[in-house]
């Protein structure tokens, strides 16, 4: 059967899961249908003009993408220099595009974790969280002998997916009690009189977005007559945007700065004292400034791009040094993981992720 684009997103999910990606995130199927054939396959940085001219002249069914091509909610696509005017074009080419962004800034191997070994860091430990789509956590009260089947149905609702796992549930023994009225007929204990039963109480998460088909397949598997079953809202499971590691040799602020110009063949800008010593570096790719609090209680550097006087001022506040190396350097030793990636995924592909997408070099 010929490759279409869902074959590619379930492949590509299963070693980079989207639903670790920030709730913000436009990631996935952005443009095109799950079902169109993806026979040729590109991977880029950014869908700019020249990338959108090089899908149309290679005849590309999918773009794999880092950047979002559409960031921004649209209620318009017209013809022109724009991202929906990229849109447009790649819609009439029949170009299907999909992002991987924050999910591969969270994964194993992806953006982040690229930029630290880049730099020569070690003992990697991620930081600057980035929460995913709002969530709740579906509890219910349970007999211990109906508990698989109740997390299998509530599995196939859409619960207990935590990154690449599926079927996550925590489950506690406990009592449960309740007194039926004379005119019930519970499934376990004895109406008009106080019962005390021995239960499980299982908990499974869920996006919230699927939280009425959970708790309908909850009620249709459970045998109870009235089950009881909670659903809150939670900030769970976290990706780490960044990471933070230890310099094999510590440097003094100036030294590696030059160590990060060199290896990303980029010119930095450095806030803090020349000679300060440097042991732990915390790195984020892209824009990072936002984790300025963050990075001063695990690093004494944070590198990454898009730096304002401000957040630049805040950090020296803070006794955190800062290198800004740029929004599209940072992010480059990411992108060559990730071209490698999706070649060793797919085999022959079509790397776009020369077109360097730096709007200052334009």
């Amino acid at each position: 059967m010929a490759r279409t684009v869902g074959d590619v997103l379930g492949a590509f999910g299963e070693l980079i899961p989207l639903a670790k990606a920030a709730g913000w995130d436009p990631v996935g199927l952005q443009l095109g249908a799950a079902d169109a054939p993806a026979g040729r396959v590109a991977v880029a940085h950014e869908i700019t003009e020249p990338v959108v001219a090089r899908v149309e002249g290679d005849a590309v069914d999918l773009v794999l993408t880092y950047h979002p091509l559409l960031f921004r909610p649209t209620n318009r696509l017209t013809a022109g220099r724009s991202p929906e005017g990229r849109a447009l074009r790649l819609i009439r080419h029949g170009a299907a595009v999909a992002v991987v962004h924050t999910a591969f800034d969270v994964a194993p191997g992806g953006t982040a974790a690229s930029l630290a070994e880049t730099l020569g860091l070690s003992s990697l430990a991620g930081f600057a969280p980035l929460w995913p789509a709002d969530a709740v956590k579906v509890i219910a009260f349970t007999p211990e002998a109906d508990a698989d089947a109740l997390m299998d149905a509530m599995s196939e609702a859409g619960a207990g997916d935590i990154g690449g796992y599926s079927s996550c549930s925590f489950r506690v023994s406990g009592t449960g009690t309740f007194r039926a009225p004379e005119t019930a007929s519970p499934a376990t204990g004895r109406a008009g009189a106080m019962n005390r039963e021995p239960e499980v109480r299982l908990e499974m998460i869920a996006p919230k977005s699927r939280a009425d088909e959970v708790v309908s397949a909850l009620v249709s598997a459970h045998r109870y007559e009235e089950p009881a079953f909670d659903v809150v809202d939670v900030a769970a499971n976290a990706g780490f945007g960044g990471r933070v590691g230890e310099l094999t040799t510590p440097v003094t602020l100036q030294a590696f700065a030059r160590r990060i110009e060199e290896r990303l063949e980029a010119p930095v800008r450095v806030a803090g004292p020349a000679k300060r010593t440097i042991e732990r570096a915390a790195v984020v790719p892209g824009s990072g400034a936002s984790f300025v609090r963050q990075a001063a209680i695990v690093a004494d550097v944070l590198v990454t791009g898009d730096v304002s006087h401000h957040n630049a001022r805040a950090a020296l506040d803070l006794g955190l040094a800062v290198v800004d190396a740029g929004h599209t350097a940072t992010e480059n030793p990411g992108i060559r993981a990730l071209a490698s990636l999706v070649a060793g995924l797919l085999g022959d592909v079509v790397d776009l992720t020369g077109i360097d997408p730096n709007p200052w070099r334009e």
